[in-house]
């Protein structure tokens, strides 16, 4: 095994890679309770969907550990999870049946151009402050949602929304996890994002708001209500609103991998000389994979997070702290009774914090240029204004051709750019 994963060449060693390993997974851990708690706003059961996020995490992880080895976490990714949810399924009126079956078929798209070579010509399509602008958005959308859910912004007949009301006691809880939450990463807490939840967990018993459960541990839930499902009503996919959705999966999915690829491979001296990713193709069939086997048993896309640099901070270098990792995914399923205590208010400042992240990318978009800042800032306002992350990248690509166009730079739109714009003016007038 040390063999395998040099830690003689890394400068690492077994402790080291076990603890970085158990560290990654303590931070991302999180996952498990959100994701069941946003998914079964829209119908689908709690239960099932933490099963099918348990497994498809400890897959790809163990997977990019083993077969890249890639110091790195796979998990249903936050923002592809909020698309899914309160973009496609309650904003686009689609039934999660359909949803998750557009899932599948971005993971196998996923899946050939991972393998094919194709992934570096989408790569150098969309321009880069327009990928920056993508994410941006994402994290006001997710922000957004967060807020509703928390009760801190509701409905208003006259202003669309407005400030609700502090002084309920689900509003105040929501309010103290954001605060945790946000002090814990001031501090530099790797596992702020689950330290919050379980703080505010208990504060929310205490106060009456939430349960207390009457088990913490059991057998693994059934997965009968989502498994298959994908696959069932793939049939239903195949019309111009789904197929926006498959490639808006296709799209948040394929460049969270690509870009969370650069940043932990840097960290781990897995960049090579010419800018590529020591198995790089590896690492993206991995995700693929993944969130195949995610969507077939019953959960959304899952990506490569950047929660593996808190693990890697600890000194893990190699493959073997997902390993790690990937057993501790497994051995969570045997505590889905804690599901119970997990309310709308209780994740809604994890979605807040994850979309403030996601923010950081507004400092990566050159604003100079109107041809790049008028497209960037449509598609950041539009995805949390219209309920819908895929008509946001829509109108804003759309906006990037034609405003590239105008000003004499049409050689330098990429010819994939230039037929995603004729596919999105399709969907509008349909």
């Amino acid at each position: 095994m040390s063999n395998y994963f040099e830690f003689d060449k890394k400068g690492t060693n077994l402790k080291t890679e076990v603890l970085g390993g158990a560290t990654t997974f303590l931070t991302m851990a999180y996952v498990l309770f959100v994701i069941p708690g946003v998914l079964s706003q829209v119908g689908m059961p709690k239960e099932s969907v933490f099963a099918a996020t348990a497994i498809a995490s400890a897959v790809g992880t163990f997977i990019i550990g083993a077969l890249a080895k890639f110091p790195m976490v796979l998990a249903p990714g936050m923002g592809l999870n909020a698309f899914f949810a309160f973009g496609v399924c309650m904003g686009m009126g689609v039934p999660w049946q359909n949803a998750i079956s557009a899932t599948l078929l971005s993971g196998i798209i996923f899946l050939i151009i991972s393998v094919t070579g194709i992934r570096e010509l989408v790569i150098k399509a969309i321009p880069n402050d327009m990928k920056h602008a993508v994410s941006a958005g994402i994290g006001l959308f997710i922000a957004f949602v967060g807020l509703k859910n928390a009760g801190i912004v509701v409905a208003d007949p006259s202003t669309f929304v407005a400030l609700g009301n502090l002084s309920d006691k689900s509003v105040l809880l929501a309010l103290f996890g954001l605060a945790v939450i946000s002090i814990l990463m001031v501090k530099g807490v790797n596992i702020a994002i689950f330290l919050g939840i379980v703080i505010t967990v208990i504060a929310g018993m205490l106060i009456g708001v939430v349960d207390v459960p009457t088990a913490v541990v059991s057998m693994p839930p059934s997965m009968a209500p989502t498994f298959g499902v994908a696959i069932t009503h793939l049939k239903d996919v195949f019309n111009p609103q789904m197929l926006l959705v498959v490639f808006t999966f296709l799209f948040m999915d394929f460049f969270d991998t690509a870009g969370t690829l650069v940043a932990v491979g840097s960290k781990v001296g897995l960049i090579k000389e010419d800018g590529s990713v020591e198995n790089g193709s590896k690492a993206l069939l991995a995700d693929s994979v993944a969130t195949c086997i995610g969507a077939i048993f019953g959960t959304t896309n899952t990506t490569s997070c950047m929660e593996s640099l808190s693990g890697i901070g600890l000194g893990a270098k190699t493959g073997f702290s997902s390993v790690i990792a990937s057993g501790l995914f497994l051995l969570s399923l045997f505590f889905s009774p804690l599901l119970s205590v997990v309310t709308s208010q209780i994740t809604a400042p994890a979605l807040i914090i994850v979309g403030s992240l996601l923010c950081m990318s507004f400092a990566e978009i050159d604003w100079s240029k109107s041809e790049v800042a008028i497209p960037a800032f449509l598609t950041i306002i539009l995805m949390p204004l219209t309920y819908s992350v895929g008509e946001g990248i829509a109108f804003g690509l759309l906006a990037y051709v034609v405003l590239m166009t105008c000003k004499g730079e049409r050689k330098n739109i990429h010819p994939v750019m230039h037929g995603l714009s004729i596919l999105f003016l399709i969907y509008f007038m349909i």
